[in-house]
């Protein structure tokens, strides 16, 4: 669910709802219980990693291996240190001290931005375990009971009629 008041809306809805129901094919009226787990999180948004510069430790080396004369005179080597995380990477692949350095920004940003949502995704799953429970009868937050037409909120205590709770209108059993 997206949009305006989207948040809002299903603030209380996290946890195990048990949904009663007598099915329209039940022929001797018995009640049937499905469980479903709800679980409330925003999108992550998609941004580009910006690095401060005040973060960056560089430092210009001499290149190992084949190369001659150029190779061993000039100090084309980047080794870029991200001091907030201790993340470092060299680069020594170009003969130009400049496109050495953008690659090594290159690279230093996408491990960083790499990291950081690997880090996102787990705080994401801790989270969604956390709201959902285990999915056990014990974990229940609502019974909707439509053979009934009733619905109670077990956190509060208080139920409404399921036309209501149908329609959207969960004031008076969660506020």
């Amino acid at each position: 669910m997206s949009g305006r008041g989207a948040e809002r809306a299903f603030a209380h809805e996290s946890g195990g709802h048990r949904w009663q129901r007598v099915p329209p094919n039940e022929k001797r009226g018995r009640v049937h219980t499905s469980t479903v787990t709800v679980v409330v999180m925003a999108e992550p948004s998609a941004g580009e990693l910006e690095l401060d510069p005040r973060d960056l430790e560089e430092k210009f080396t001499r290149g190992s291996g084949k190369g001659g004369q150029h190779r061993n005179k000039t100090d084309s080597a980047v080794q870029l240190r991200h001091k907030p995380s201790g993340m470092a990477v060299r680069v020594e692949n170009g003969r130009s001290q400049a496109t050495n350095r953008e690659t090594a920004l290159r690279l230093l940003r996408a491990r960083l931005a790499a990291a950081k949502q690997q880090s996102e995704a787990a705080e994401r799953h801790r989270l969604r375990r956390e709201q959902a429970g285990s999915g056990q009868r014990g974990d229940k937050v609502r019974t909707i009971a439509l053979q009934r037409d009733q619905v109670t909120d077990h956190r509060t205590g208080r139920s409404c009629s399921a036309r209501e709770y149908l329609r959207g209108r969960l004031r008076s059993i969660v506020d």
